[in-house]
């Protein structure tokens, strides 16, 4: 197994927020009163990934991690799987790179993702996965296309990389909280599918030297992470459950994002179902005035039903994605 000296440094990381830094949006950190209000937090705070470029995070880790194919890579194009978001930020990197990108996804994902990943050039290739886990499924087409047509492949989450450009997130975080005069958060609350951007969060806190606690946030019935720490190790889960999540059904964390987590400061792992998910949405519509895909909403559903238990303490919350059609974001949350 890989050790956490092989992973991104500060030089790494800094290098990443550099290239980023006119590229990527910074994203607004809000204060929600309400928030406070509700929980006894000190003081919450929200940062908006949802104003993303393409909607989600993913960009970040995307964008730096096509950075780094050479020039003969680049000609040769890139091929990766993805549910949507991943292949939304990807689609969009290599566009602005002028990389060709092809991008095996479900045949059940929304279409929306998938409509807005063609819009970006990529070329979208739908599966159908059957009974079996369909972010496998997707997987093994990426590598059969990998190899038949010499594509750089790109793994969505398990890739130190980007894992280093997701880390740009918990840098703005950070910064922006210093800008103001606020405390360091004492627990960022942060959603895992396959741990890319929850590992560059934990990776951005230990490399600026915070003690925050990093809270893993996972819907139920794809809590690999959280199982994963219990063992020690990454291990898989079953993934027939169903969820409302569709970003987050990654089966097994990535081996160099759980690596990287597990050297930071981790908070008791949280599940939640499909109502709470429902009224993070609700509140995010109502008090932020934006619109969250459910993925996006899993970390803000726990710390909603969490009690008291942080009561007193410094939060942020990470809304990580905000594609879904109005149509079914109505549904979803009436």
């Amino acid at each position: 197994m890989r050790t956490v000296e092989t992973f991104p440094t500060l030089d790494d990381v800094n290098a990443a927020v550099a290239a980023l830094r006119d590229v990527a949006f910074e994203t607004p950190l809000v204060r929600v009163p309400s928030l406070e209000e509700r929980t006894g937090a000190a003081s919450a705070y929200v940062k908006m990934e949802t104003m993303q470029r393409t909607g989600s995070f993913k960009f970040r880790g995307a964008y730096w991690r096509c950075l780094q194919l050479s020039p003969e890579e680049r000609i040769r194009g890139v091929v990766a799987y993805s549910s949507g978001n991943f292949a939304q930020g990807l689609a969009a990197a290599a566009q602005l790179l002028d990389v060709p990108c092809t991008i095996v996804m479900p045949h059940d994902a929304p279409k929306v993702k998938r409509h807005k990943t063609e819009s970006y050039g990529a070329t979208v290739i739908q599966i159908d996965h059957g009974d079996r886990p369909r972010e496998e499924v997707a997987s093994e087409e990426a590598r059969r296309i990998a190899i038949n047509e010499r594509r750089v492949l790109l793994h969505p989450f398990d890739d130190p990389a980007l894992v280093a450009g997701h880390a740009s997130l918990a840098i703005e975080v950070l910064d922006e909280l210093d800008r103001l005069g606020a405390p360091a958060p004492d627990d960022i609350f942060c959603c895992v599918g396959g741990g890319g951007l929850f590992a560059g969060i934990a990776l951005g806190c230990r490399v600026k030297g915070v003690r925050t606690s990093c809270i893993p946030c996972e819907p139920m019935g794809y809590d690999s992470f959280r199982q994963s720490l219990l063992a020690g190790k990454p291990v898989r889960v079953s993934g027939h459950g169903g969820t409302l999540c569709d970003a987050l059904q990654a089966t097994r964390p990535g081996d160099a994002p759980f690596e990287i987590a597990r050297a930071a400061v981790l908070g008791e792992p949280a599940t939640v179902d499909d109502d709470a998910v429902r009224d993070a949405m609700r509140f995010a519509n109502d008090t932020l005035k934006i619109v969250l895909e459910p993925s996006g909403g899993v970390a803000l559903a726990t710390l909603l039903g969490s009690g008291d238990k942080f009561k007193g303490r410094n939060v942020v919350v990470v809304l990580t994605g905000g594609n879904i059609e109005i149509a079914s974001f109505g549904q979803l949350a009436a």
